[in-house]
């Protein structure tokens, strides 16, 4: 093979390639999972990846089209939904440990404030119910 001759493929495998290539980027896949991959590519035309490698034309054209295919837009907007919902549930998680945070130290708190009152309450009972009559001042009466 001279170095400006290219590898060819035969007209039924670029064929193959290209049907394959337009249900992968219609978002209609029947043999993968409908990723825009080079490996989804040619699983999904039924021929081999040494098959795909030699059809630089139709890979040429891939290349073109999958920046742009509403497949693509969809997954890099899929992307970019994942990127803040994973911001958001960050947040959230920080948001529930500073919350359980709070949680705990109200807890501690209240157990504090149960035995200062349970002891309060222990001194009251043990106090005598007698009334003491304070004394009387004879200048208050004069």
């Amino acid at each position: 093979m001279t170095p400006t001759s290219q590898p060819r493929v035969s007209a039924k495998a670029a064929q193959a390639l290209r049907e394959a290539m337009e249900r992968l980027f219609s978002g209609k896949p029947e043999r993968t999972d409908g990723k825009l991959t080079k490996n989804n590519l040619w699983r999904e035309a039924g021929i081999s990846r040494a098959t795909m490698n030699r059809a630089t034309d139709v890979l040429s054209e891939w290349d073109a089209r999958i920046g742009t295919s509403p497949a693509s837009l969809r997954d890099q907007k899929q992307g970019e939904e994942i990127t803040l919902l994973r911001r958001q549930l960050k947040q959230s998680r920080q948001e529930r440990q500073q919350l359980q945070d709070q949680v705990d130290a109200a807890a501690t708190v209240i157990t504090v404030l149960l035995a200062e009152n349970a002891a309060l309450r222990e001194q009251a009972a043990k106090r005598s119910a007698v009334v003491v009559p304070l004394a009387r001042s004879m200048a208050v009466f004069e």
